[in-house]
């Protein structure tokens, strides 16, 4: 007996403190939330995915101007097969062969990006291998160049790697101003979803407090009914309003079980985890400029990279369209080459090798192909250019809406929150002249309305002023609270 219930004592109080883990409750201030958010959520997580692949590609665009070093051949390249072979009288004979073909080349490559040449240092080496022969030996056969010189030079072409010089570190930049956007973008994001579980919050401590009201305003209505004070109707319509309380008890916890939900998943939280929030109380006291405003805006915004980004690409466009009217190009080779019957006599005494070609394409006749082509890219480099300045103007007036609304809502948080104040200690007074007989149930009832609105509105308030605060710092990219960026350039 005593066997057995050792055990089954162990397993109730290891279920019992599993279960009380299990509904643990955490209180969260909205910094603790948004803090979260920006560390652990998997919106974070995808925002710093997004700048590890960007950073990896401007690494990539940069290992374009460095040089390279390549290995190439065919190892090997074998044949046996019967092969018409033209004969000096002009027949054909089918002849059996057996060959073996072996190249390799060592090269050093590099990009000039000024002129978009490309020039290489190169050796490279043939092995031939002949199976059937007329003597019955197989025989072999080397070549190959200890070293030459190529380069290749494109004469009024478009020069790619000129315009990604210019373009490409603004595209990284701009990933990285976008970056610390992302992370603001989430703190705004997570706030919306901590007042919606915060509304709901109130909302359920409001009902709470009301249903408790309501059910002591019965007991006293009942105890007047029993002596005859007050009337059946009135007693029927405090009923009424406890039920009613508990119907909006219901409500409010199923709303708040619901943005709980929310708020959990997209901080990553677990679920089993009660949520408890605070009210926010201090409200950070800072001035906000608007021209100070613009100039962090316009400094840090990856919106203001984007515009000289787009005008560069602009003149990219129409600089490609021009280097396509017609194609010229330069192609130098200088080095050594020789061939023999081993792999090491190709490195003595070898011959001079030189190249030189100047290969040319122009249209003599294209219709207008070419004319519609630059048209077409100078028209579209004007309405970029165009749209450029009208994104300028609507970014100013933003900013400037955007501090002057902030302003706004931090003189409406003052005034909500005083109104909050009065409203409840209005109530606490009606309803302790309710039960000294002082004041109608009626007037107690519409003491608790405005109340009940007055609180809500201050809590709306502060949604609004703290959701205008992270919405500032995500178009700015500065912290006015703190006077410090939140995007700081490294330095080159």
């Amino acid at each position: 007996m005593n066997k057995q219930f050792y055990p089954l004592m162990a397993l109730f109080f290891f279920v019992a403190i599993f279960s009380v883990k299990a509904q643990e409750t955490v209180s969260f201030t909205l910094e603790d939330i948004v803090e979260r958010a920006k560390t652990q959520s998997p919106a974070a997580l995808r925002a710093d995915t997004r700048r590890e692949n960007m950073y990896w590609g401007y690494r990539f665009h940069l290992s374009n101007y460095n040089p390279q070093l390549r290995l190439s051949g065919t190892v090997p390249s074998y044949r046996q097969e019967f092969s018409n072979v033209i004969q000096p009288d002009g027949t054909v004979e089918f002849r059996e062969i057996r060959q073996n073909l072996m190249d390799l080349e060592l090269g050093l490559q590099q990009e000039i990006a000024a002129t978009g040449a490309t020039i290489s240092v190169n050796s490279s080496t043939n092995r031939f291998d002949n199976f059937l022969t007329g003597e019955g030996q197989p025989t072999t056969r080397w070549s190959g160049v200890p070293v030459n010189v190529r380069l290749y030079q494109p004469i009024f072409a478009f020069n790619p790697l000129k315009w990604d010089k210019m373009i490409e570190p603004l595209l990284y930049e701009e990933s990285k101003r976008t970056f610390v956007e992302d992370m603001e973008n989430i703190s705004e994001r997570v706030t919306n979803y901590f007042f919606n579980f915060l509304v709901a919050q109130v909302n359920l401590d409001i009902a709470t407090k009301n249903l408790k009201n309501s059910e002591e305003i019965l007991k006293i209505e009942r105890g007047r009914y029993n002596i005859g004070t007050t009337y059946e109707d009135k007693l029927l319509q405090v009923e009424l309003q406890v039920l009613q309380a508990k119907q909006d008890v219901a409500g409010a916890r199923l709303d708040m079980e619901s943005s709980s939900l929310v708020l959990k998943s997209f901080i990553g939280l677990n679920e089993t985890i009660n949520l408890s929030l605070e009210l926010p109380g201090e409200i950070p006291e800072f001035e906000v400029n608007v021209d100070e405003a613009l100039q962090y805006a316009f400094q840090n915004r990856s919106d203001a990279t984007q515009f000289e980004r787009e005008r560069l690409q602009a003149d990219e466009s129409v600089a490609q369209a021009r280097g396509q009217r017609f194609q010229m190009g330069l192609n130098a080779s200088y080095g050594y080459n020789n061939a023999a019957f081993a792999f090491g006599e190709i490195f003595t005494d070898p011959n001079t090798q030189a190249l030189v070609s100047l290969n040319f394409g122009v249209p003599v006749l294209d219709w207008g192909r070419n004319k519609a082509r630059m048209s077409r890219a100078k028209a579209n480099q004007k309405l970029i250019n165009y749209e450029v300045d009208q994104a300028i103007i609507n970014f100013e007036q933003e900013i400037f809406t955007m501090v002057k609304n902030f302003e706004m809502l931090r003189e409406r948080l003052e005034i909500t929150q005083l109104s909050d104040e009065v409203a409840d200690k209005r109530y606490e007074i009606a309803f302790k002249r309710y039960q000294s007989g002082n004041v109608t149930i009626t007037d107690l009832n519409i003491a608790q309305q405005e109340k009940d609105k007055n609180r809500r509105e201050y809590v709306q308030s502060l949604r609004d002023f703290w959701t205008a605060y992270y919405e500032l710092r995500k178009s700015t990219l500065y912290d006015f609270e703190n006077r410090q960026l939140l995007y700081i350039p490294e330095e080159e």
